[in-house]
C-alpha cells in the first residue's frame, strides 16, 4: 500500500471561552480552558488515517510538555511518528479565545514548526517510493515546502499542496505539483481572481491549469467543489445539507479523506464524493481532530444519502 506522508505543522490549541473578548488592558474571567492537539498538518494526517490511509507524519515538536501529547495523539491514530523531530524550542501553540457568540481570536506561535528545515527532509525521502503521496500546507517555512515539492517531483512521489494560510506560489512550481487543493480565499490570493461561485472557480481553475498545474480542487463551502484537470475535465461535487455547528478542520478533513481514497486508486469522482461527505460530517461536531470522522461513519453517511 502506498504511503501518505504529511509534511507539516503540529500545534497545541489552547482554547479559552469567554463572555466577551477583553479590551486592551482589561483582565476578564474565562469560562474554562481546553487543550486540543491541532495544526493543519496533524489534522490532515488524522483525517487520512481515520479513512484507512497508511500515514506518516513529518515535522517538529519542541522540548516542552506539549511535545509528548502531540506525538502520542498521532500514534493513537496509527500514524507513524518516526519522522517527527525534536527542536530546542517550544512546540507550536495556538492561543484561541472564543466568545459567547462563537467569534474567535487566534494567536499562533509557530515554535518548532518554524524550525523544520529543508535538510530535515532528506532521511524522509530516502524512505519513500514512486506512487507515495506527500501532503503539504503553509504552516512550516516556505523553503522547506519548496524543497519538498522539488525533491518529491524528482523521485516520482506525488505532491498534493494545500496552500493555507494563503501565499503566492511561484508559477514555476505549478508543473511540479500533482494536485492543488484550496478554498476561495486561497485561490484568489494565488490567481488574483475573486471566487464567489462555480463560474468564478472555473475561470481560476482554468488559469491554474494554463500555468502547468495538472489537477486542482477548489472547495466552495456550501456550494460544493470544482475539480479540473489539464485535459479540461471538470467535476462539480455538490455539498451535503447538514446542521453545521463548527467548521473548524473541515478543509483539513476533506483533504486527508481525499488523499486516503486517491492513494487507493479510486475514480476521482468517488474520491470527491467521499471527501465531501467526510467534511460534511466534521462540521456537525465541535472541535478540530475530535470532529474528524472514521471511514465507517463516512460510508454509512453516504449510504444513508443514497450515494
Amino acid at each position: 500500500m502506498s504511503k501518505i506522508v504529511v509534511i507539516g505543522s503540529m500545534n497545541m490549541d489552547i482554547v479559552n471561552h469567554v463572555e466577551n473578548h477583553p479590551k486592551p488592558g482589561e483582565t476578564i474571567k474565562g469560562w474554562g480552558t481546553a487543550y486540543h492537539p491541532g495544526g493543519k498538518g496533524a489534522n490532515q494526517a488524522v483525517a487520512a488515517a481515520r479513512s484507512g490511509g497508511q500515514v506518516m507524519m513529518a515535522g517538529a515538536v519542541g522540548t516542552d510538555t506539549f511535545a509528548g501529547k502531540l506525538v502520542s495523539s498521532l500514534q493513537n491514530e496509527g500514524i507513524n511518528t518516526d519522522s517527527i523531530l525534536e527542536k530546542d524550542v517550544t512546540s507550536g501553540i495556538a492561543f484561541i479565545t472564543v466568545d459567547s457568540s462563537g467569534e474567535n481570536t487566534i494567536i499562533l506561535s509557530e515554535g518548532s514548526n518554524g524550525k523544520f528545515m529543508p535538510e530535515d527532509l532528506d532521511p524522509i525521502f530516502r524512505r519513500m517510493k514512486s506512487g507515495d503521496i506527500i501532503l503539504l500546507q503553509n504552516e512550516i517555512p516556505w523553503p522547506t515546502t519548496e524543497y519538498a515539492i522539488r525533491t518529491a517531483h524528482r523521485k516520482g512521489v506525488r505532491v498534493f499542496l494545500n496552500p493555507a494560510p494563503a501565499v503566492k506560489v511561484p508559477k514555476g512550481l505549478f508543473p511540479l505539483l500533482d494536485m492543488l487543493i484550496l478554498n476561495e480565499t486561497e485561490v484568489e490570493a494565488i490567481t488574483d481572481t475573486p471566487v464567489k461561485d462555480i463560474k468564478h472557480a472555473r475561470i481560476a481553475g482554468s488559469l491554474l491549469n494554463e500555468w502547468g498545474l495538472k489537477e486542482v480542487i477548489i472547495t466552495l463551502g456550501k456550494n460544493g467543489s470544482l475539480y479540473r484537470n489539464q485535459e479540461g475535465c471538470e467535476i462539480i461535487t455538490p455539498s451535503f445539507s447538514v446542521n453545521a455547528i463548527d467548521t473548524t478542520a473541515a478543509g483539513d478533513t476533506f483533504i486527508g479523506a481525499f488523499a486516503a481514497e486517491n492513494v487507493l486508486g479510486h475514480p476521482i469522482q468517488d474520491c470527491l464524493q467521499y471527501a465531501t461527505a467526510a467534511a460534511a460530517l466534521s462540521v456537525t461536531i465541535q472541535g478540530a481532530q475530535s470532529s474528524i470522522p472514521t471511514r465507517e461513519k463516512i460510508l454509512t453517511f453516504l449510504k444513508s444519502m443514497g450515494e
